[in-house]
């Protein structure tokens, strides 16, 4: 696949998609044509179907893992080799609407707080007190902090955007107590030993053994930490427009998805259980 994976990661390239998309891409056509041992473009529907059933049926990959590898061989198929026709009839398969687990506030202070690395924590700090994907925390540049305007420059983000994220006042605080201890050398605010950005895997191993230490049950992961900015925000109140904003999120139907975990509307409401027994108590009253 030497030829069609260097004019792939050209047309990927050209679009702007995020290094995490083409790395994922190019592996899920790479096992596609190692399954065949045959080059892409001897290959028809029929064997795009056959693979496909084979992740499902022997590989036990779920619909959201089938729906990548779906994406990723009509990409190729359709902006690489030319052969849109191969793709056109492919199923995709039905992904199930999963509730994330939400962490409330007091869980997120605890999560934080156990984490012994200030460089770690003050990552994982900033991705919550400003909703960032914590990609977007870990390619944070010293010069991307503005402290006079209180906003932080998220560059290149997800579809290659730029936005503004909110400098929260304690969040600067956190990071002046970092930047003193810590010193960062270079243009980059979270430098590995390399002097590249911190790794996201050792974000990941640190964070699971904060959880694994806890005993937390819920399921964490980095982005636990996103989705509770967001449905915090919509429990105090903040418009889901605002939200959106700040998120980053092109869709407002992306950002509504955090008011399915958001108590705050059901807090309101009084069960007809609840409301059964109001009147005999409003009478044993008088």
């Amino acid at each position: 696949m030497g030829a069609i994976r260097d004019r792939m990661i050209g047309e990927m390239e050209l679009r702007g998609m995020a290094p995490a998309t083409k790395k994922s891409y190019l592996a899920c056509c790479r096992l596609f044509a190692a399954y065949f041992m045959k080059s892409p473009e001897h290959l028809g529907t029929e064997e795009v179907k056959t693979f496909l059933l084979h992740l499902v049926r022997e590989r036990q990959a779920g619909p959201s893992t089938v729906h990548v590898y779906t994406a990723a061989l009509c990409f190729l198929y359709r902006n690489v080799l030319g052969m849109p026709s191969v793709v056109e009839q492919l199923p995709r398969p039905r992904i199930p609407t999963k509730l994330p687990d939400l962490l409330d506030r007091e869980e997120v202070q605890q999560l934080l707080g156990a984490v012994r690395s200030l460089k770690l924590q003050t990552i994982l700090t900033t991705a919550y007190a400003a909703g960032l994907r914590i990609s977007e925390a870990l390619r944070l540049g010293v010069k991307d902090i503005d402290s006079k305007r209180m906003v932080m420059h998220i560059r290149g983000a997800k579809n290659g955007k730029d936005r503004l994220a909110l400098l929260s006042p304690d969040l600067l605080v956190a990071l002046r107590r970092y930047w003193t201890q810590c010193r960062p050398r270079g243009p980059h605010l979270f430098p590995g030993r390399n002097g590249r950005p911190v790794h996201i895997d050792v974000i990941r191993r640190a964070l699971q053994a904060v959880v694994r230490e806890l005993g937390f049950k819920k399921r964490v992961t980095l982005h636990s930490f996103r989705h509770g900015f967001a449905t915090h925000l919509l429990e105090d109140g903040t418009d889901v427009r605002v939200i959106q904003t700040l998120l980053g999120h092109s869709n407002l139907q992306t950002t509504a998805h955090y008011t399915q975990v958001s108590t705050r509307n059901f807090q309101k409401v009084t069960s007809p259980l609840d409301r059964l027994t109001q009147p005999k108590e409003a009478a044993a009253a008088r």
